[in-house]
């Protein structure tokens, strides 16, 4: 990266140090696929009838809250 000083008489180019980021490729893969799981847990919760739902502790209210849920909130 180069920066350009303004405030010189002459325009003279200062190099920076570049950091790289603090993340990895495998650990943004990671949790895209935490994403998908989550949706996925949602989409299926969506799909079961008020009786299934009853059978495991939950209402349709609770599973359509979930459903509203983004995917990066767990």
């Amino acid at each position: 990266m180069t920066q350009i000083s303004l405030f010189s008489g002459s325009a003279t180019a200062q190099r920076t140090r570049f950091s790289a980021p603090s993340w990895s490729l495998s650990a943004l893969a990671g949790q895209f696929q935490v994403w998908r799981e989550r949706y996925r847990s949602r989409r299926d919760l969506m799909r079961l009838s008020d009786y299934q739902l009853k059978d495991i502790g939950l209402t349709r209210y609770d599973a359509e809250e979930e459903w509203r849920k983004p995917v990066w909130r767990g």
